[in-house]
């Protein structure tokens, strides 16, 4: 038996919807359905936190109301719909019995899961689907427990549910395809955009959003900049809302550790999902940020106290004349614009002179590896960061050899005009550029592995973490090859599989296409 997507999809056809765990994502989860038109049944082996959950609801209605965002009508026909009930061994689960659909908000436990499938499966109509907000566990295995394993799906909602307006709808092995183009529709039904993911460790998102934080976290344990330099860019450079190193004290260092530590054995030991030590020394050491009053950050009543920037250092903008490779045209000729505007005086041999400062613009290598692949004096030579533009902060990376009073002149110079300046140790592909092209490759991984379409991928990214822009659209506009090149550069660096790239990027920019384009099966897309 099956129900067809239509049964879900319009407000004025009737639904009924079972949720249960009333914690805070099936509360939220009520809400938004409710508000949609369906009739919600919020269960919970707790009486009583079934009803502080539609106590909860109630209030979150309210100050829609409030905002004007709902009509005092609207907002008690939506209460109206959500009645509650106690399920379990003892209550048994016969109150479900109408349900069309069900889903399933309890702890992380597969065998807590299982029961909670069982007991459903018990009372409810063949056709019932079974749907799992499990952010972590395998849909398959989810539904090789249950009698109908063709029901069983992942609906998993973000928090806050009524502001995440995404969803992602994931299918099992065996899950029919009507159960999830069902899903679908109630998902848009309740105003959330759903995102069709592959039954992979982490699903489209959490899978998404590993390269962010390990990377950032990378970058720190090589000594290469602080904590607050990383944010810094990130946010003033590559327009995140959040730095990494914000968004883990966020989180929580238990939470982000655990599902970097999850994901990673998950894939057996792949080298991209491989943690970081340091994350899990902070977690061992209860730094775990805003919960524990202190994570990368130090928090005083729930906000983070700031921090002193570096000064810049005081010399003089002409003491030495400034030459600037032209390996990289474009990115030259826009920074010798911006120091001649801040009073360098520019030298345009084709070769620097013996008392020269010495600006390269490389994409993948550090300071030292350009000096030399250039025949630079390696004492004299420094990096900038050109992959995003300056015309925010600007990254300045010295090499090991480069001397204190041209890193000096350096910083100075590319602060003139009051630009912020971040001054880094040598490292393969600055901050950004490691960062952004890690996200870059992560999101063609994930095509090329084929866990959800392109668009989604993007979307996710933006919608559900907060990207300035998604993954692959972020590839195509900086371009496929130069993302290529800065991670080909760092794998020869490393020798490390984890900055391999994924044969997604790596055909494409070869062959001179998008990265949203997919894979040719006869001008039909497989997902």
């Amino acid at each position: 038996m099956t129900q067809t997507p239509e049964r879900f999809s319009g407000r004025d056809q009737p639904l009924t919807l079972g949720i249960v765990g009333a914690g805070v994502m099936g509360r939220g989860i009520a809400q938004v359905a409710a508000e949609a038109g369906v009739t919600v049944l919020l269960a919970d082996v707790e009486p009583r936190a079934a009803e502080e959950a539609r106590g909860f609801v109630a209030a979150m209605l309210e100050r829609r109301r409030a905002k004007g965002r709902i009509n005092a009508a609207e907002a008690a026909a939506a209460l109206d719909l959500i009645g509650v009930v106690a399920v379990g061994d003892d209550a048994g689960w016969a109150a479900l019995r109408a349900c069309d659909a069900v889903v399933e908000a309890v702890v992380e436990r597969l065998d807590v899961k299982h029961a909670v499938i069982a007991g459903l499966e018990a009372v409810v109509r063949p056709d019932c689907i079974l749907a799992s907000n499990t952010s972590s566990l395998s849909v398959t295995e989810l539904g090789a427990g249950a009698r109908r394993p063709e029901r069983v799906a992942g609906f998993h909602f973000f928090n806050p549910v009524p502001l995440m307006r995404v969803v992602e709808v994931v299918a099992g092995l065996r899950t029919a395809p009507w159960v999830v183009e069902a899903l679908e529709a109630l998902a848009r039904r309740m105003g959330h955009r759903p995102l069709r993911a592959a039954d992979t460790p982490g699903f489209l998102v959490n899978h998404a959003g590993r390269a962010y934080t390990s990377e950032a976290m990378r970058i720190v344990a090589e000594n290469i900049a602080s904590h607050q330099e990383v944010d810094r860019v990130m946010v003033e450079a590559a327009g995140f809302g959040m730095g990494p190193f914000q968004l883990i004290d966020l989180v929580g260092m238990d939470v982000v550790q655990t599902v970097s530590e999850s994901v990673y054995h998950q894939y057996f030991e792949e080298p991209r999902y491989r943690p970081v030590h340091l994350g899990a020394l902070r977690r061992a050491g209860g730094l775990l940020g805003r919960k524990s009053g202190a994570g990368f950050y130090r928090y005083e009543d729930g906000r983070q106290v700031a921090q002193a920037q570096p000064a810049v250092p005081e010399v003089s903008l002409a003491a030495r004349p400034v030459w600037i490779s032209d390996r990289h045209p474009s990115e030259a000729a826009a920074l010798r614009n911006a120091l001649a505007s801040a009073g360098a005086a520019i030298e345009t041999g084709a070769r620097p002179s013996a008392d020269a400062l010495c600006m390269v613009t490389p994409f993948g290598e550090d300071a030292s590896t350009a000096a030399l692949a250039e025949g630079l004096d390696p004492r004299r030579t420094v990096a900038v960061d050109m992959l995003l533009g300056i015309d925010r902060i600007r990254t300045l990376m010295t090499g090991v050899a480069t001397r204190p009073d041209c890193r000096d002149l350096a910083h100075a110079l590319l602060a003139a005009g009051g630009h912020g300046v971040c001054v880094i140790n040598d490292s393969p592909g600055f901050l950004a550029q490691r960062i952004v092209a890690g996200i870059v490759n992560l999101g063609c991984d994930i095509a090329q592995q084929r866990i959800a379409a392109p668009a989604d991928i993007d979307t996710g990214a933006k919608l559900a973490l907060g990207y300035p822009m998604g993954p692959l659209e972020w590839g195509d506009a900086l371009g496929p090859q130069k993302v290529l090149a800065i991670l080909a550069a760092m794998h020869d660096f490393y020798g490390d599989p984890r900055y391999r790239p994924s044969p997604w990027l790596k055909r494409r920019a070869l062959l001179g296409l998008s990265l949203g384009t997919p894979e040719g099966r006869g001008g039909s897309q497989l997902v």
